[in-house]
């Protein structure tokens, strides 16, 4: 449904001048990543740099189809949208390409393309749709199951292809839920789960399961708001089985790279020998990414210059590990300078979803930014070293077709019905 008129023209230049910004600095950092040899053909295809420029190219393309179409489209059809993206999930099972071990890829021809990637999208469309219908009650018990299960669906569907680090995303769409009212209980549940299971990896079930009662007990006696002992008993018994049941689940559920790379991260391991160990093999790519970080000092060694990217140290680095040639090549002042423009585009698209008239376009931009947010977050926290690795990439930075196009989809759609608040003030 594309408008016959041309009516509304505004939009916020402020956030596509960030977003082209990011995409423009990320193509730099790609080149000098991938390029092989003294001398560079910049239209070289075969190359990341070269295929990334194509990407780009298309993307501007893409922009103009999703600013071209009705904002009244995607309220309209987001459960379409929703459902169609669940089945291209779903199709991967029968049709998917494995690419180091996870089957999240669809090949067409030499290029591939992930669908997970864009199911975001349309789960934050979907989120939107039903939070905004004036039926829906996000307070209500009945209401937040329903939404829990949008979300959760392709959560798994994306579980089960062994991609844990798209799974981990969709719980971005907890920040959207709380601000549009879900109860505060929520969070301090999934704070609470969060810090027993670090303390139970990092301490011991036994202490912290003592910390959690005497937490407890203090808040039983102290608090004004009192708990009654059954709620008391109720919550120590929980903390306790949390705790106890965080070592079958650690041992048994988690594969052995998933527990070596906590146990890295929560530095369990204390033999030396094994550290190396693990160091050189599983931990290759973190243990290069943060040499090449802080071998970038304050001002970076200058584009293209960096040794440990030029004598590709860090393997696939134009992809999940980008920020390191970032630290290497800009230092500190263009690592912060990216981290700024993040920041800059988180807050100005919460700033614009504050400003919406229609519930529908104010979570769904709060679904952008969480999105966006806990992209931005874990990958710099992994490729510095402070989250365990996991592998996702850098929004608008890393290379990829799939990956590029789905945020633009996913920013610009948003950028779209923020058109309307602008064109009818």
């Amino acid at each position: 449904m594309v408008r016959e008129t041309n009516r509304h023209f505004k939009f916020d230049w402020i956030t596509i001048v960030l977003f082209l910004l990011l995409v423009g600095f990320g193509w730099l950092n790609i080149l000098s990543a991938s390029h092989t040899g003294t001398t560079i053909n910049y239209f070289d295809f075969s190359q990341p740099f070269g295929k990334q420029l194509i990407f780009i190219f298309l993307t501007f393309g893409l922009i103009i189809l999703l600013l071209a179409i009705d904002t009244k489209f995607y309220e309209r059809f987001s459960s379409i949208i929703y459902i169609i993206s669940m089945l291209s999930l779903v199709g991967l099972f029968i049709f998917g390409k494995n690419v180091n071990g996870a089957t999240s890829w669809y090949g067409i021809g030499s290029f591939t393309i992930q669908p997970s990637e864009f199911a975001k999208t349309a789960t934050s469309l979907a989120v939107a749709k039903y939070i905004s219908d004036l039926n829906t009650n996000i307070k209500t018990l009945k209401d937040q199951i329903q939404t829990f299960i949008i979300i959760i669906i392709p959560a798994i569907l994306v579980l089960l292809q062994n991609d844990t680090g798209s799974t981990i995303v969709y719980g971005a769409f907890f920040f959207v839920l709380y601000r549009e009212g879900l109860p505060k209980y929520y969070l301090t549940i999934g704070i609470s789960v969060i810090l027993i299971s670090i303390l139970s990896l990092k301490f011991g079930q036994l202490i912290t399961s003592i910390l959690a009662i005497t937490l407890i007990i203090t808040y039983h006696f102290l608090s004004k708001k009192k708990l009654r002992i059954y709620q008391s008993l109720l919550i120590a018994l929980a903390a306790i089985s949390i705790s106890f049941g965080l070592k079958f689940f650690y041992q048994s559920i988690l594969k052995p790279h998933q527990q070596e790379r906590i146990s890295l991260w929560l530095r369990l391991e204390k033999d030396p020998e094994k550290l190396e160990r693990m160091k050189q093999t599983f931990a290759y790519n973190l243990n290069e990414s943060e040499k090449a970080i802080s071998s970038g000092g304050i001002t970076g060694k200058g584009f293209m210059e960096g040794t440990r990217t030029t004598g590709k140290f860090v393997p696939e680095q134009h992809t999940d590990y980008i920020f390191s040639t970032v630290g290497e090549e800009w230092g500190f002042l263009g690592s912060a300078l990216v981290v700024i423009l993040f920041v800059l585009l988180l807050l100005r698209i919460l700033h614009l979803a504050e400003l919406q008239k229609s519930q529908f376009s104010r979570v769904y931009g709060y679904g952008v930014a969480s999105i966006i947010f806990i992209h931005f977050l874990v990958n710099i926290g992994m490729v510095m070293g402070l989250i365990p690795t996991i592998g996702i990439p850098l929004p608008m930075f890393s290379y990829g077709g799939s990956g590029l196009w789905a945020f633009t989809i996913l920013l610009f759609i948003f950028i779209k019905l923020d058109s309307n608040r602008i064109n009818e003030w």
